[in-house]
């Protein structure tokens, strides 16, 4: 199999909603606002290279035509556009690594469902107070990741979602290789949700922080991708303690919910709805215009999209375009990309 290695160590800020642990001790503190966000928005190198980001040719035929974006656009005294060469990129990187066959699996650990990582050998507390690698990464929802020469304490956190090529089983490890992160890690294979080897990742989605806008393609050929929806969107917020940004990186969507209720800050009380939701990671979720309670009507569109950040790490959308991915997009075999 093509060996991947990254050109840089890709440094995520994995900004999600959870429970601080108080009792935890030893954890050493950064500065809340001041610190900024440092986040390397690069891809893996792959060493042998059957599809290069010049050969990626990307064409419209667009599957859903509202609120459609041109390909760069007028934003207040600016212009915005769509990274497309970025996007390509990241295409020749998910063709190459389906080139030869493997077997895919998932980091899986929402809501601590798999139960909670060790802590890793260096840790602090990040701008939400919460347990987080050197990486940023936060401890919440995430995956422990061994060195292959040391698997009594974690070095670094995966992420709920990432894809992983699967290389082997060590007793209750396996050896993986997290395709956006790169290296060769062992993780305990109860945080694993393997992929059938008929899986081919043929459908994409772009999330473009910088740019506020969302794109989903399609792979028609070697090579060839075909746009099928190209709108505004907006991503997540950073205002702690309860809104976090809406994390870089490659995930898998792997779940599907016609409504994601979600709660008041702070509260157990239900706020409302997330109508068509969509979740890659953690409790990230592409949906469509939020709906709060008491109202129960969806609501089709907000003047809020494509403007700037301002939800709770989810990705909104108009409501129907939210249901176009909700339709179009097969849970386990689409990838999301999240760009800068």
């Amino acid at each position: 199999m093509k060996k991947i290695i990254p050109n840089s160590l890709l440094v995520f800020i994995l900004l999600c909603s959870c429970i601080s642990n108080a009792n935890e001790k030893q954890v050493t503190t950064i500065q809340q606002e001041t610190d900024s966000l440092v986040c390397l928005d690069s891809v893996p190198k792959i060493i042998t290279e059957d599809i290069k980001p010049e050969n990626i040719e990307i064409s419209k035929e667009l599957l859903y035509d509202k609120y459609t974006l041109a390909d760069t656009y007028p934003y207040k005294d600016t212009t915005r556009h769509f990274q497309w060469e970025k996007m390509k990129e990241r295409l020749a990187l998910l063709e190459n690594i389906q080139a030869s066959h493997k077997q895919w699996g998932i980091l899986q650990n929402y809501k601590n469902r798999n139960g909670v990582a060790p802590l890793v050998k260096k840790f602090k507390r990040n701008a939400y107070q919460r347990i987080a690698d050197t990486l940023g990464v936060e401890r919440y929802q995430s995956v422990p990741l061994y060195l292959t020469t040391d698997t009594l304490i974690p070095e670094r956190y995966g992420q709920d979602g990432d894809l992983v090529c699967m290389l082997g089983e060590v007793g209750t490890f396996a050896e993986v290789e997290p395709i956006f992160i790169g290296d060769t890690w062992m993780v305990p294979k109860k945080y694993i949700k393997p992929i059938q080897d008929s899986v081919v990742f043929r459908k994409a989605i772009f999330v473009d922080r910088t740019n506020q806008n969302i794109a989903s393609l399609e792979q028609k050929g070697k090579g060839e991708w075909l746009v099928r929806s190209m709108n505004p969107a907006t991503t997540g917020q950073h205002r702690p303690p309860y809104q976090q940004e809406t994390p870089l990186g490659m995930f898998v969507l792997q779940e599907k919910k016609g409504k994601m209720v979600f709660l008041k800050d702070g509260t157990i009380e239900t706020g409302g709805f997330a109508p068509y939701a969509n979740r890659f990671t953690d409790g990230a979720y592409i949906h469509g215009v939020p709906v709060n309670a008491p109202r129960a009507e969806f609501i089709e569109y907000s003047p809020s999209l494509g403007t700037t950040p301002r939800s709770h790490m989810c990705v909104r959308n108009a409501t129907s375009h939210a249901k176009f991915i909700f339709d179009w997009a097969p849970v386990n075999q689409t990838i999301i990309f999240i760009l800068e």
